[in-house]
C-alpha cells in the first residue's frame, strides 16, 4: 500500500491517536484527521478538569487536534456526533443505571460512536478513505474468512475488551498501528517526531473529574433503602446511579468489624443489596445478547477465557447455548460480576472470540 491508500484517524488529542497518525504518514498513506465532537455543554462539568472523554476539556483537544494535524501535514475534519452521542451513549449510561445495571459507555461508544457513526458519517460528509485508523493497544487476524480481533503484544495496555463489538465486516477495514507497541515506546517515537503530546498524561474517566452526578441532575435520583441479602433495612442510599457491584467505600453505612460491599441493586424496590466479600462470588453468569465472532462457534461448547471487565485477570469458562441465551461457566468462582458489563470470551493465543451483555450471576455454591 502508499500514497494511493487513504486512511481516516481517529484523533482524540492524545499521544497513541497522534502517533498512529504519524506511523500511516511515514509508510506512505494518505491520512486523514478524523475527529468526533460530542461535548456542547448540556450539563454542568466543572472545567478545568482533567481530560476525559466527555466534558469542556473538548475544544482544547480539537485545538490540540488541528496543531497535530498541521505539523504532520494532513487534512482534518471534524465531525459532530453530539445528538448521536446523547442518544446512545448518554441515554444508554441513565437507563442501564435506573434498572440497576452497570453501565460500560466506553464499549457502546466504540462500538456505536467511534467505529460506526464516525465512519459513516465522514463518508456521507463527502471524505473518501480505504481504512480507519485508531490509536488503540488491539490487533487484528483473519482466519477462514473472519476477522478477529486480538489482543495487543502489551498486554497491560491490551483494549480488545473495549473493542468486542466490531463484527468482522466492519473490522476488516480498520488498522491499529499501536498494537504491536508498549506505552513506552509509543511516547519515545512520539518525542522522536517532535509531537507536543508526548507526554500527555493518560485520560481514561468517561466524565472530566470522574463524577457522573452532572448527568442525573434533571433526574434527581431518589433515595432508597440499604439492605442485607435477608431485607434488613441498615441504612439509606442517595440514589441508585451512585453504586456499583463490589463497591465498598463511600456506601455510608458500617456493620461492626466486618466490611460490607454492594452486592446487588435491586431497581424495582430502589434499594441496594450490602453484605460480606463472600457474597460477591459466582460461579458463572448467564448472557442473552451473546455474539460469537464467527457464527459456525454457535452451536456446540466453547472453551476460553472469560473477561467480565478491562482489568480483569482471565479465567478459563465454558461457554454454552440455552435457546436464545448464552452460559459461561467459570473454572473458579469469580469476584463482582455485574449485570450491564460485558462478558468477553478469548482464544488461548489472544483472540476475541464472542462477548455480550452480562444479564445476571450464578452465585457460588
Amino acid at each position: 500500500m502508499n500514497s494511493s491508500t487513504t486512511v481516516a484517524v481517529g484523533l482524540s488529542g492524545g499521544v497513541d491517536s497522534a502517533l498512529a497518525a504519524a506511523i500511516l504518514k511515514d509508510a506512505g498513506y494518505t491520512v486523514i484527521g478524523l475527529t468526533m465532537k460530542i461535548w456542547r455543554g448540556a450539563y454542568k462539568i466543572q472545567e478545568g478538569l482533567k481530560h476525559a472523554c466527555f466534558g469542556p476539556g473538548e475544544e482544547e483537544d480539537i485545538e490540540t487536534c488541528e496543531r497535530l494535524s498541521s505539523k504532520l501535514g494532513i487534512d482534518y475534519k471534524v465531525i459532530d456526533l453530539s445528538d448521536e452521542y446523547e442518544r446512545h451513549v448518554i441515554d444508554y449510561f441513565r437507563k442501564e443505571y435506573s434498572e440497576g445495571r452497570t453501565p460500560n459507555p466506553c464499549i457502546v461508544c466504540n462500538r456505536e460512536l467511534k467505529f460506526g457513526f464516525l465512519v459513516d458519517k465522514a463518508h456521507e460528509a463527502g471524505l473518501k478513505f480505504d481504512y480507519f485508523a485508531t490509536g488503540h493497544y488491539a490487533r487484528k487476524e483473519s482466519r477462514n474468512g473472519v476477522f478477529f480481533l486480538k489482543t495487543a503484544a502489551d498486554a497491560a495496555k491490551d483494549q480488545t475488551y473495549f473493542l468486542y463489538g466490531l463484527e468482522s465486516a466492519r473490522l476488516e477495514k480498520i488498522l491499529f498501528p499501536l498494537g504491536m507497541m508498549t506505552k513506552e515506546e509509543v511516547r519515545a517515537m512520539a518525542r522522536s517526531h517532535g509531537l507536543e503530546v508526548a507526554e500527555k498524561p493518560e485520560s481514561q474517566d468517561f466524565i472530566a473529574g470522574g463524577d457522573y452526578a452532572p448527568l442525573f441532575e434533571a433526574e434527581s435520583p431518589e433515595p432508597g433503602d440499604i439492605v442485607d441479602s435477608a431485607g434488613n433495612v441498615l441504612g439509606s442510599h442517595r440514589g441508585l446511579p451512585f453504586y456499583t457491584i463490589g463497591q465498598r467505600r463511600g456506601i455510608g453505612i458500617s456493620f461492626g468489624p466486618m466490611p460490607l460491599y454492594v452486592l446487588g441493586l435491586d431497581a424495582k424496590r430502589n434499594r441496594v443489596i450490602v453484605g460480606p466479600n463472600a457474597g460477591l462470588f459466582s460461579s458463572g453468569l448467564s448472557c442473552a445478547n451473546f455474539r460469537f465472532q464467527d457464527p459456525s462457534m454457535a452451536g456446540a461448547n466453547v472453551r476460553g477465557l472469560a473477561k467480565i471487565r478491562q482489568n480483569h485477570r482471565p479465567v478459563g469458562c465454558t461457554v454454552s447455548v440455552s435457546g436464545e441465551a448464552v452460559l459461561a461457566e467459570f473454572d473458579i468462582a469469580q469476584r463482582a460480576v455485574a449485570p450491564g458489563q460485558s462478558f468477553v470470551l478469548y482464544s488461548d493465543d489472544g483472540l476475541v472470540l464472542g462477548g455480550g451483555i452480562i444479564d445476571g450471576a450464578v452465585p457460588a455454591e
